[in-house]
């Protein structure tokens, strides 16, 4: 009999704050932000997306980054934890890597920024406002900028499996992608399916692929979208694989930048690449921890604790989210023989 073959033990970063909360078209209070990060911090998460330093006028959803942070940092419920929590914060271009720097500097800055380019180039310059060319070599000269103010970087690959606006792909782009960015100096590469258009063989394929030629698995993090429904497969596909990083949102909110904002338009990243706005949310956090610990693997987050924290994100954005556990709860232990 064959045997499904994974790790063991395994890292999820909750992205819910930023990559989740970008997509929503109400601004959501900064105190709100903050009591889900000190939520996912007390329940075991150690990596975070906090925010975006990103144009504030177009990402309207960030004008408090600095606030969040300093509020963050200044925490009594988890200000024992904090050494322990990489935080991050996504600078995609040259203004927002300063801003992180001053940030940090100034004693309320991330631990990590990350840049992000596109195998596909007109989904690069839809998210960057540039070339490709024009990007790599910016983020040649800003990651030595960052790494001295003791920043780590995290470079991602996009568009590895397909594009919104370009259609196929090729997955050997993406490792050649990969390959440039640990030679610039990044630290590690979220390689991301943001259109949801991975089928799980392809992306059994890709990581194999990728571990083949950079097996540290510390230098690799999947991110997966729900547009299509696939997200759960393909985690299961990059378990496979050999993969032990993770990015989720609770409630498997997320996606492009909102361009509308408390009744207001807003820049964004442009027009929405999809008709209903509701499809582009990532992984949920929730289901997937839940699964992966059914399966045996020690995510190190208190399960019950994540649920109740679900049902709470589904209060602060106002509606029913994407979470199947939030509302089937776990499998009962007595059922499963395990303690």
């Amino acid at each position: 009999m064959s045997q499904l073959n994974y790790p063991k033990k395994v890292v999820i970063g909750d992205i819910t704050v930023r990559d989740g909360f970008q997509h929503e078209e109400i601004f959501i209070p900064t105190r709100a932000k903050l009591w889900v990060l000190e939520e996912l911090i007390l329940m075991g998460f150690r990596r975070l997306e906090v925010t975006n330093f990103g144009n504030p006028s177009r990402m309207v959803q960030f004008s408090d980054a600095d606030d969040l942070y300093k509020m963050l940092f200044k925490s009594k419920r988890v200000a024992h934890l904090l050494d322990q929590v990489e935080t991050t914060s996504i600078t995609i271009r040259e203004q927002a890597v300063d801003r992180a720097i001053e940030a940090r500097k100034n004693g309320h800055g991330p631990d990590r920024i990350l840049f992000m380019v596109s195998t596909s180039e007109s989904h690069h310059k839809t998210n960057s406002g540039t070339s490709l060319e024009e990007y790599w070599k910016m983020c040649e000269k800003y990651i030595p900028k960052a790494h001295d103010a003791g920043l780590k970087v995290c470079g991602t690959v996009s568009t590895i499996w397909g594009c919104p606006i370009e259609g196929p792909t090729d997955m050997k782009k993406a490792l050649e992608f990969t390959r440039r960015w640990l030679d610039i100096g990044a630290d590690d590469i979220e390689h991301a399916d943001h259109d949801g258009s991975a089928p799980p063989n392809r992306v059994y394929d890709y990581f194999s692929m990728v571990l083949d030629e950079i097996p540290d698995t510390t230098k690799h993090i999947a991110h997966f979208h729900m547009t299509r429904g696939w997200g759960m497969a393909n985690v299961l596909a990059a378990l496979h694989a050999g993969i032990t990083h993770y990015e989720s949102t609770i409630g498997g909110i997320g996606g492009q930048p909102a361009n509308f904002v408390d009744r207001v338009p807003t820049g964004g990243t442009g027009e929405y690449y999809y008709r209903d706005p509701t499809i582009t949310g990532l992984v949920s956090t929730e289901d997937m921890v839940v699964m992966m610990d059914e399966m045996g693997i020690d995510t190190g987050v208190d399960v019950d604790r994540l649920l109740i924290a679900g049902a709470m994100v589904e209060k602060i954005v106002g509606r029913r989210l994407r979470s199947e556990s939030v509302h089937s709860g776990r499998i009962p232990k007595e059922l499963t023989g395990r303690k």
